[in-house]
C-alpha cells in the first residue's frame, strides 16, 4: 500500500489507543469484520472515504487531520483555486478532491469525484456512511445503485439520498463521471 495510506492508518490507530477502545470493539461498532478492520488499521487495505468519515465522526476529528495529520484552521472561509484541492485517492475507480479540507468545523464534507469505467469484470464496490448525501453530476454519465435500484445520472441532474442506505456509483459509456458529492 502506499505511504499516504499507511500514515492515514497509523493516525486511525493512534485515535483508537488514545481513546482505550479495542480493535474489536471499534470494528464492531463500526460495522466491518475484525479482519478489515485490522486490514485498514495496519495500512495493508485501501480505506473507503465513508470508513474514514465514520471514523471523523466517532474520534471527532476533522477528516482532513486523518487524511493530511494537520489540522484545519480557516474559520471564515476557505478559498481553494482549481488544481490545488488535496486528492484523497482511496479507490482504483474514485478519485476524491476535498473541497473544503481546511474550514474548520464544517457542517459537511464536500469532494468533486471523478469515477473511471471499470471493465465488465469489475466488482462493483458498496458503501455506507452515516448522514445523507447530496450528487450532483458535472460530466458523463453515472449510475447509482442505491438499495437495490438503478438510477441513471447525466450531466445536470442530482441525486439526494440517506447515505446509511448501501449505494455504489459506476462511469457509463466507457467515459469517466465527475460529480459534486456533498456529505451531510
Amino acid at each position: 500500500m502506499s505511504d499516504k495510506i499507511k500514515q492515514i492508518a497509523e493516525r486511525i490507530k493512534e485515535l483508537r489507543k488514545i481513546s482505550g477502545i479495542p480493535p474489536g470493539d471499534l470494528a464492531r461498532e463500526l460495522k466491518v469484520s475484525g479482519g478489515l478492520y485490522r486490514k485498514y488499521e495496519n495500512g495493508t487495505s485501501d480505506i473507503p472515504v465513508s470508513f474514514l468519515y465514520e471514523i471523523s465522526r466517532k474520534f471527532n476529528v476533522e477528516l482532513t487531520a486523518l487524511l493530511t495529520g494537520g489540522q484545519p484552521h480557516l474559520h471564515t472561509y476557505c478559498l481553494v483555486k482549481k488544481e490545488t484541492a488535496p486528492s484523497v485517492d482511496r479507490r482504483k475507480e474514485y478519485k476524491y478532491l476535498d473541497l473544503a479540507y481546511n474550514f474548520s468545523r464544517k457542517k459537511a464534507e464536500i469532494f468533486l469525484v471523478t469515477v473511471e469505467p471499470g471493465s465488465r469484470r469489475t466488482r462493483i464496490k458498496f458503501n455506507t456512511h452515516p448522514g445523507q448525501e447530496f450528487d450532483h453530476v458535472l460530466e458523463g454519465t453515472l449510475k447509482v445503485i442505491l438499495d437495490g435500484h438503478e438510477l441513471v445520472l447525466k450531466r445536470g441532474d442530482s441525486l439526494y439520498f440517506d447515505s446509511g442506505i448501501k449505494h455504489a456509483m459506476v462511469a457509463q459509456n466507457n467515459k469517466p463521471a465527475r460529480f459534486l458529492a456533498i456529505i451531510l
